[in-house]
């Protein structure tokens, strides 16, 4: 009776907690929030200038009293206080979106492997922010049900969440995950990897910003149509302002440590996984997700190397939020597949 009028009478909210962007997801209505990972604080008062895309605009640009903060780093949940401040924001723009009487169920993706601590902190505060109930969810089990993959079912898949912090790569079935690494190279790393190329061959300082704008415009890992994009920034002889141009193959060739690194991190979870899950993976390939997903040539790049199949998720961006959406549809049904839920969760 009671969960019948909590469902008329509040919102359910599926958040994809990333280290670059966070997606959220009301019920009813779809994604309604894709915003940057950022807070803008006031040093002085200690208030919260601005969250997500207007905090992004800070970045690099801010006066002594103004720090613009990431608050998850690598996956997880580096200042508990600007992160609850937060979700705060992304579930009170939610709730004027559709205003209901009773607080929201929250249903919130972490990395797979974090530690009972930092899965105890996201929930405290998703619930400090206003949430009635909180379940967590693993991302790469979100972002397979969000890609309709039949994660309840005898059958293996693996899925490569290539996310800004961490990549996910896991091997599911039976609505559990058999076989799982979470790596520390995703797009904050190939990010960095540009910059000290750059500081490196070129003598230039440029800062993260600019850095993912080249990754997006002219970063591949094939080798193809050749492209070029012309980066500003400091330079460390001089320390003025100077121009240089940058091709693709000097992004490939910065990057290409780190997405070796990835394709090992594959390799190995592959090397454990059960035989007859195997195959099932042999026959219905790799499924990539997250944002690096879209870093092309990628796809070639593992089925060449693995010669397996390999396949970008649609809309790889989304498909986190679009699992805990799924998940709030029927969270009886994939009860089995969440982390924590509530009083199961451990203590801190």
């Amino acid at each position: 009776m009671f969960k019948k009028l909590y469902a008329l009478f509040s919102n359910d909210i599926g958040i994809d907690l990333g280290t670059a962007n966070t997606l959220v997801y009301l019920r009813g209505h779809g994604i309604v929030i894709n915003e940057p990972s950022v807070v803008a604080l006031n040093t002085k008062t200690g208030r919260i200038v601005a969250v997500g895309t207007e905090a992004k605009k800070m970045l690099g640009r801010t006066p002594a009293h103004i720090k613009a903060v990431r608050p998850i780093v690598d996956g997880v949940i580096s200042d508990f206080e600007v992160t609850e401040e937060m979700l705060a924001y992304l579930i009170g723009k939610t709730e004027k979106i559709s205003k209901k009487f009773f607080r929201p169920r929250v249903v919130v993706g972490v990395p797979s492997g974090i530690t009972n601590v930092e899965t105890r902190a996201v929930y405290d505060a998703a619930r400090s922010a206003g949430a009635r109930e909180v379940h967590i969810i693993e991302e790469p089990m979100a972002s397979a049900i969000g890609i309709r993959m039949p994660v309840k079912e005898p059958v293996g898949s693996l899925i490569v969440d290539i996310g800004g912090g961490t990549t996910d790569i896991a091997v599911i079935s039976l609505g559990g995950i058999v076989r799982s690494k979470n790596l520390k190279i995703a797009g904050d790393r190939l990010n960095s990897d540009i910059m000290s190329y750059l500081r490196d061959e070129f003598k230039l300082l440029i800062g993260e910003k600019t850095a993912e704008s080249v990754k997006i415009a002219i970063g591949t890992v094939a080798e193809g149509t050749p492209m070029e994009a012309e980066v500003r920034g400091r330079d460390l002889v001089t320390g003025l302002p100077r121009e240089v141009i940058v091709t693709d193959g000097d992004v490939r060739e910065a990057i290409g440590a780190s997405i070796a690194g990835l394709i090992d991190g594959v390799k190995e979870v592959l090397e454990t996984t059960p035989p007859e899950i195997l195959a099932d993976v042999m026959h219905r390939g790799v499924v990539l997700s997250g944002g690096g997903a879209l870093l092309a040539g990628l796809d070639e790049l593992l089925h060449s190397v693995l010669k397996i199949p390999v396949y970008v998720a649609e809309d790889p961006l989304s498909a986190v939020a679009r699992g805990a959406g799924i998940v709030l549809e029927d969270i009886e049904y994939y009860k089995e597949v969440l982390i924590g839920t509530g009083d199961e969760l451990p203590p801190r």
